[in-house]
């Protein structure tokens, strides 16, 4: 056990010394792995941070929410988009009758958003989501109030001219000052600022649920024309009771809509799960993708590895001669060459995931990535096992040379 614990030590210290001795070609070398341990990571990164991003995301959608629309959700397959443009908009009124059709429901809520700039004094927040909604909203969207309140029925009754802003616009807007009571203007008119959301971060990645806003419908009526564009959302207790409560929606939608058994809806019944069904599809195709190209970067680097072992072997024909002649062992041999290539790896490893991190700060500038430890520690076992699988041949054919023919070479 001695002798393989000082084998270890010793290989360890004559790879660092012919790493040194051949500096450029290390370097060379190393960048091989570099490469390819940043392709590994940044693509693990990327799978992480949009598993990460799509569960939150779903969790802000509700998995527990059905949600009435004109347009379905166009994943895929067949989308008739000629005949869904003909369907007839959705009404306000709808709120109220699916509140009385689907007694089941925890809550019945309507929204209309639009986009615009929200001005305040100097200030400016642009690409503001404006969301008219009824008082129910901030429930069937598990909003949370951070600063003040949410706007009650009797403000929505009344079309009161209030908003509860998220904490994006409030930092565009009321940079070190309490937002409440503030009155802003939108589209020229004012809003008096009653509240603030607690921040929510992105839609998967890419669409800011903080810079948005929230307004009572009638109020919303004085700004905009709400003939199109309304979103219903029935949300059940569970997701157990949504299962049944989907046919509870479409049944009741039928009936407020006049339809005949022989009809088709005319509306669309979306929620989460069609988000979950496409994603499952979509994520086959990233790792697909990312595995073949991680596995090609890596396969790269490893010839790389392989290559230059066999020349370092080549090169210190004559030392193996001397050391099987004072008594080394093939193991020996092969464990110190090994060694040679472990250390390659290793190091390119090390500089690769310090790349990463860089990388994943850039990723996440315009995308989503997340580098998690254990991302981390299988990169450093992957380059062990790089080093081991593409030093195993030249570390072999060092250990099986004939020590006198060895001796023998110039």
């Amino acid at each position: 056990m001695y002798r393989i614990f000082t084998s270890f030590v010793e290989g360890f210290k004559i790879a660092l010394s012919s790493l040194w001795a051949n500096k450029m070609r290390a370097i060379l070398t190393t960048t091989c792995i570099v490469i390819g341990i940043v392709s590994v990571t940044a693509m693990n990164t990327i799978t992480d941070g949009v598993d990460r991003s799509f569960d939150e995301s779903m969790d802000m959608l509700g998995r527990n929410v059905v949600f009435v629309e004109k347009w379905p959700w166009g994943f895929g397959g067949e989308y008739k988009w000629w005949e869904y443009r003909n369907r007839q908009e959705l009404e306000l009124a709808y709120v109220e009758k699916l509140r009385d059709l689907v007694p089941s429901a925890s809550a019945v809520s309507g929204r209309i958003y639009r986009s615009t700039t929200v001005r305040y004094d100097d200030r400016n927040a642009e690409g503001v989501g404006i969301n008219g909604a009824t008082a129910s909203y901030f429930q069937t969207a598990g909003l949370n109030i951070d600063q003040g309140r949410a706007f009650s029925e009797a403000d929505e009754q009344r079309s009161a001219r209030v908003v509860v802003i998220g904490s994006g616009v409030a930092e565009a807007l009321f940079p070190g000052m309490d937002p409440i009571g503030k009155r802003v203007r939108i589209r020229g008119q004012r809003f008096t600022v009653i509240g603030t959301l607690e921040s929510q971060g992105s839609f998967l990645g890419m669409e800011d649920l903080d810079n948005e806003m929230v307004i009572p419908v009638g109020a919303m009526a004085t700004i905009y024309d709400l003939r199109y564009g309304l979103r219903l959302s029935v949300q059940f207790p569970n997701e157990e009771m949504m299962a049944d409560g989907e046919y509870e929606v479409i049944g009741a939608m039928r009936q407020i809509r006049g339809l005949d058994p022989m009809e088709d809806d005319d509306f669309a019944i979306n929620k989460a799960a069609l988000f979950e069904q496409e994603f499952q599809s979509m994520k086959v195709a990233i790792y697909g993708i990312g595995i073949f190209l991680t596995g090609l970067a890596l396969f790269v680097g490893g010839i790389g590895v392989m290559n230059i072992m066999f020349v370092s072997v080549k090169e210190r024909t004559k030392e193996i001669g001397i050391r099987k002649a004072v008594g080394a062992q093939s193991w020996e041999i092969l464990l110190q060459f090994l060694m040679e290539s472990i250390v390659i790896c290793l190091f390119g490893g090390v500089i690769g995931v310090l790349l990463s991190i860089g990388v994943t700060e850039l990723i996440n500038q315009i995308f989503v990535a997340y580098l998690d430890w254990t991302t981390v520690l299988n990169a450093i076992l992957l380059c062990t096992f790089i080093g081991i699988l593409f030093g195993y041949l030249p570390s072999s054919r060092a250990a099986k040379s004939d020590p006198i023919e060895s001796l023998r070479y110039e």
